[in-house]
Order: C-alpha cells, then structure tokens, then sequence
C-alpha cells in the first residue's frame, strides 16, 4: 500500500471528509418558539414551507433532535457552547430567562463556537435575537463575534405599559409601539421601538450582505430569528398569505428566508462548501393559541421538559457533501458545537465537559450517530432523562401558568418510539428500565459542576 493509499484509509476510519482541505462555512439558523409540527416537512397540514421542505429532502431531516432546553436563554446558551446551561449558570429557578433589567449573562469563561472558529480564521457574524445578556460585555462582540446586528433579547421585552394593554392582549393585538426593543448594531441602538415587521427581511438582507462580504474566506453566520415568538409581525408581503392565519404568515416569511440564504450560497459558488443548519430554541408557546404554533403530536410545548418543549425540528444541509435522508437518532442543538469544530478541523475543549458529540458519522453516512441519552432540565432541576427510546420522568409540570411540579417516585416511563406523545406508562413492567436510566442519573449527578446562577442578580438602579 503506497503512502497515499494509507493517508486515505486514516482519514476515512477517522471519520474525516477527503473534501476537509478547504475550511467549511456554516450557517446556522435558529427560530424562536418554533413548534415539532410548524413546517410543511414536518407534517403541517396548511402552513407552506418550501424552501425548508427542499432543505429537509436534500439535507438530512432529523426526526428526534432536541434543544437543551425548553425557553430562550439557556437554551441558547447551550447551542454556542455545546454545554448543558447548567454548567454555564444560564439557567434559573426563579428568573426563567434573561430581562432588560438583568446584570448577567454569558459568562467569559465559556467558549462559543464563534470563539472557537476565530482560531482558524473565521469571519463571523450574529445576527437577530441573542439573549444571552444585554450589556456590553455579554454582546456578541465580545464572544467571539465580528459583527452583531439584531435585538438584544425577546421581541415581547420592554412593554410600553403606557401605550400597550395587559401583556396578553398586547402581544395577540400587537403594534409597533407597544414593545420598546431595541435595534442594535454592535454595541449601539439603531432605532428604538425596533419596526419589528421588517424584522425578519432584514436579518435576511444582513445576512446575504455578511455572505458576500466574506465569500472569499471561512465564515460562520449566525442568524437568529427573533420570531415566531410573539408579538408576531411580518412583512407587507406576507400578509394574509398563509392558511394558517397570521402564524402562518409569519412561519412563511422564515421559510422566504431560508430560500434567499440559500440561494445566495448557490450563486456565490458557494453552497458546496457551507453546511447549513436549520432548528428552534424550544417548542410553541400554546398558551397563545393560534399565536403560538404547534408540537404536533408531541405533549406540550414550550416551558416543559414534556416532548413538546424541546424535541424540534432539525435540518442539516450541504449539496453533494452530505447523505440525503431522514435520520432517527437522538441528536441535539448542543452538537452542532462539536461537529461544526471537529469538520473545521479545531480540538474540541478539553478542560470541560463538552455535552455535544460529533455527528459527522449521521451526516455523511447516514449512521445511528453516537448519542444514547438526553438530560431534560427546566431551570436547574433535572426533571427527565431519556436512554435510548425509553424517556424517565422524575418531576413534570405543565409549561405555564398555576401549575406545581408533580414529583413521581417511582419515575413515570414512556417508550417514545412507540408512544412519542408520552401517553401510556409503562414503568410498572419495566423496572430493569428505570434502574438503568437511574445508574445515568447517578454518574451524572456525580460529576455535575453547576455553573453560578447569571439569571437571578439585577441591574441596581
């Protein structure tokens, strides 16, 4: 065997693309509130997806992909580090998410992947919705991104209750000037109320721009959209065009999105060197009703660690790179960390615990991937653990409202490929089941080091 021959049989039992010589690009876009059932690819009976529908049939379309966790921030959180927010302290028991009037935020130990990517050259930019701390050294500009252009934290924020009526009503009636977010470029106010029904195309057009600007070197963009959270507003074009009323509108304006992105990768040449990555931060707000989309035929929606909250959609898209295909395997938004790092050729961290695996063997084989559990955490509670099909609840509680949590000993148990609605409790038959899921808990239990709590302090005024 010539020494050719023998690079080439390294770099394939490494799991190593022969196409690694030249850095990928990569895109990753996330939605806010997005529901499991909200895309025409996913089963939506009325809302039309297009461009995602042809993402997802020539990408790899996974069935079983979830966020971190089940609102904004931490989840957040985890998709820029690959970590669990816990580790990080981005998460809370008392304050869910991140306010305008919270003093916290990433904290500068934690490596983003736009930090990470920075160390071999990468342009990078964020653009839409960050939440992960306001002030100045929590920005996207100071971890480890180039550019920022978006809204700071959720669109509801910063209710004019001068002008707006009670929140509900505000955002089911929503107007410009109800909610006083601001625009940001940087470190800098733009405009402020942000004129949110433009807010979607002009992410859009920011993101085409940072793509043409950097075409010519390795990039990262991260496009953030700041909806289909409520309030929802869309563009003048897309008004009334869905059949799934103003979400619907609103779900079609991202799908638009999607399109211009990726043609833009195709017609700078470029598509065949950028993964593109398509998912949501948690699932539909369903308080909200026909404001707030759908988990399909999952059991709840955002808030909860039900499957609802947090299993998305997930969509990986790479033209002539990747195996087309729906994939089962249990994956997550915290991979997206270690697989963008390990294909740009980056050691993954090695002095913290890295939750993130690489997906490559999915993404270019159509493999089983190498994740068997998840850990469904609200706040800083660990309330579920999925091994495997089986799903182990030791604490539930609907997403919102006066619901407490109900703790169950022994845990309640669902096999989620067989009763992906969790309906039907099967731990009585299944003691070996719950010992096993048990044993996961207690190795990670013993090896957690929570983060301090970047949620619970406030600015003093």
């Amino acid at each position: 065997m010539n020494l050719l021959s023998r690079l080439i049989v390294i770099i394939l039992f490494a799991g190593i693309p022969l196409f690694a010589a030249k850095l990928p690009n990569f895109v990753v876009i996330f939605c806010d509130d997005l529901g499991y059932g909200d895309l025409g690819c996913y089963g939506h009976p009325c809302i039309q997806t297009p461009n995602l529908d042809r993402m997802a049939s020539e990408g790899v379309k996974f069935t079983q992909f979830y966020a971190a966790a089940p609102v904004c921030t931490p989840s957040r959180a985890a998709l820029l580090t690959g970590r669990l927010p816990v580790r990080s302290g981005m998460c809370s028991d008392k304050r869910r998410v991140l306010f305008p009037d919270s003093a916290g935020g990433l904290p500068q130990k934690e490596i983003t992947l736009a930090e990470s990517l920075k160390t071999k050259g990468y342009a990078t930019a964020a653009i839409g919705k960050w939440h992960l701390g306001h002030l100045p050294q929590y920005l996207p500009t100071n971890n480890g991104f180039d550019t920022y252009f978006g809204i700071p934290y959720s669109n509801d924020m910063d209710r004019d209750v001068a002008k707006a009526p009670k929140y509900r009503e505000a955002c089911k009636q929503a107007k410009i000037e109800y909610f006083n977010v601001p625009l940001m470029r940087g470190t800098k106010e733009l405009e402020r109320p942000a004129q949110q029904e433009t807010i979607t195309r002009r992410y859009t057009e920011e993101t085409i721009k940072f793509i043409k600007t950097n075409k010519n070197q390795p990039f990262f963009c991260y496009l953030a959209h700041s909806l289909p959270h409520v309030p929802l507003f869309r563009d003048k074009p897309f008004v009334g065009v869905s059949n799934g009323g103003i979400y619907g509108d609103v779900i079609e304006e991202i799908d638009w999105s999607v399109g211009q992105v990726l043609k833009t990768l195709q017609d700078e040449g470029l598509a065949e060197n950028t993964l593109v990555w398509f998912t949501s931060d948690n699932g539909p707000w369903l308080i909200f009703e026909t404001h707030g989309g759908s988990a399909g035929l999952l059991r709840d929606g955002k808030g909860s660690t039900w499957e609802g909250g947090m299993r998305e959609p997930g969509i990986a898209w790479w033209p002539g790179k990747i195996k087309p295909h729906t994939n089962h395997a249990i994956s997550s938004t915290m991979d997206i960390f270690t697989t963008c790092l390990t294909l740009a050729g980056i050691k993954v961290p090695q002095d913290r615990v890295i939750d993130g695996v690489n997906l490559s063997s999915i993404l270019f084989k159509g493999g089983k991937g190498s994740r068997d559990t998840m850990f469904f955490y609200r706040g800083e509670q660990l309330y579920a653990v999925r091994k495997g099909p089986w799903k182990a609840h030791y604490i539930t509680r609907s997403a919102y409202g006066n619901s407490k949590p109900e703790k169950h000993d022994p845990p309640i148990l669902y096999h989620l490929g067989h009763d992906p609605s969790e309906k039907y409790n099967l731990a009585q038959e299944n003691p070996k089941v719950l010992t096993a899921i048990a044993n996961v808990v207690k190795e990670h239990n013993s090896k957690l080091v929570r983060g301090k709590n970047q949620l619970n302090d406030r600015i003093q005024k």
